[in-house]
């Protein structure tokens, strides 16, 4: 009964609901989730270490930890995702062609995956501090038909592309392999994998894509609040496996990430920020 009661209590438009979902929100910053109990706030910044005391000690942590910043870092990053009036964040355009994409020059990333993975979810959780910035996000699988360009002020841009998979446009290919073959300003591309499910046929021919065009890429691991720890670990190394012996454009670390919670959103946007040039680690061991 109890359970029931909660259940309907947490439904959405409930009061209890939405001081969830402003508890949530205030996660966004970095500076409030420092407030938090140490084990939960190292659980936000490093996901892994989470699910890190479940795997047999035999096996090798190093590649899940080789990007690993300071708060410093962290906290720096953090102020290119903040929008001022001299630091604009703002959506730019959209193309369904190459020839269409607007003519950029600051470095630029752009994520791809396959339909419903969380593309513009993760987005939109990486602008949370940016709340105008509108970044349309769907349930319906396939609602991103273009590429979306954000503009994050003259430091680098970020873009949205079509999801590849079911009711993918049809014309996916045409799209995205001329622009990761063609877009000098490119500097790196997140390929979104559902942690809840693993590796699939299709995200395996998209990492195919990726090294044949030897475009540099990182691979995220969305949804992992929506699995358990031993599903998640099972297709975390078998992930791991791939990466270490089938790819060599790639970076050897998967981001960890959930949209929802906040789960790894301040590591990966200070990995944007260092991949841009954006800012600079205290460590420079970090690649």
């Amino acid at each position: 009964m109890f359970c029931k009661l909660l259940r309907l209590r947490l439904q959405p438009g409930s009061p209890v609901h939405a001081v969830a979902q402003r508890s949530i929100h205030k996660l966004a910053s970095l500076q409030k989730a420092t407030a938090l109990p140490p084990k939960k706030m190292q659980s936000l910044l490093f996901p892994f270490s989470e699910v890190e005391a479940y795997l047999d000690r035999s096996v090798d942590r190093t590649q899940f930890q080789l990007f690993h910043p300071s708060l410093e870092d962290m906290l720096m990053a953090e102020k290119l995702f903040c929008a001022s009036e001299s630091h604009k964040i703002e959506y730019s355009s959209s193309a369904e062609r190459m020839d269409h994409a607007p003519a950029l020059k600051q470095p630029e990333v752009c994520f791809i995956g396959r339909s419903n993975v969380g593309k513009s979810s993760l987005i939109k959780a990486l602008f949370s501090l940016s709340p105008e910035v509108e970044v349309r996000v769907s349930k319906t699988p396939g609602h991103t038909k273009k590429m979306n360009f954000f503009r994050v002020g003259r430091a680098f841009t970020m873009v949205d592309m079509p999801g590849y998979g079911h009711r993918a446009p049809r014309d996916f290919v045409d799209m995205v392999e001329p622009y990761l073959h063609t877009r000098k300003n490119l500097v790196r591309t997140f390929l979104l994998v559902d942690g809840s499910v693993g590796l699939q046929k299709a995200d395996l021919i998209a990492l195919e894509m990726c090294e044949e065009l030897r475009c540099p890429y990182v691979m995220v691991v969305t949804k992992i609040d929506k699995c358990k720890h031993g599903a998640l670990l099972t297709n975390l190394l078998n992930l791991q496996h791939v990466l270490k012996t089938e790819t060599s454009s790639c970076f050897p670390q998967p981001f960890l990430i959930s949209s929802v919670h906040y789960l790894g959103i301040y590591l990966l946007r200070c990995f944007i920020a260092h991949v841009t040039g954006s800012i600079r680690l205290k460590d420079t061991s970090q690649s």
